[in-house]
């Protein structure tokens, strides 16, 4: 019960996001882009820049950040998606790596969102 409690959380709070980002300006290109070993959450452009978005829910900071979630091996597997999606799409402006962090509640089937965090450049 708790990793589908988990799983529409985090639908929810990707749902949150691109909503936050179009609220931004950001035009959302993809969502969920897969490869074999990683996933990219949401794809958007915002001007000349192509932005690869990690959405992390949490209902509150207790065990650390989201942002903190995105480790050094998560850190990879979205560098190797990024690189598969570039080498598969045509794309001459900047790239970057977000992360947004989605603080919310999820309550009778509900989604409650308390709190976004957009925070830009996470992999160099």
């Amino acid at each position: 019960m708790k990793n589908l409690h988990n799983k529409i959380l985090g639908n929810f709070g990707e749902d949150a996001a691109a909503q936050h980002l179009c609220d931004k300006g950001y035009t959302i290109v993809a969502r969920n882009f897969r490869i074999r070993t990683a996933e990219i959450d949401i794809i958007a452009q915002l001007d000349n820049c192509l932005t690869f978005i990690e959405v992390k829910t949490r209902q509150s900071a207790d065990f650390g950040t989201p942002a903190e979630a995105v480790n050094a091996r998560k850190r990879q597997k979205i560098e190797i998606a990024v690189n598969h999606y570039l080498a598969e799409n045509d794309w001459n402006g900047d790239v970057r790596v977000d992360v947004v962090e989605v603080y919310g509640m999820l309550e009778r089937g509900r989604f409650f969102v308390s709190k976004i965090n957009h925070i830009e450049n996470v992999v160099n």
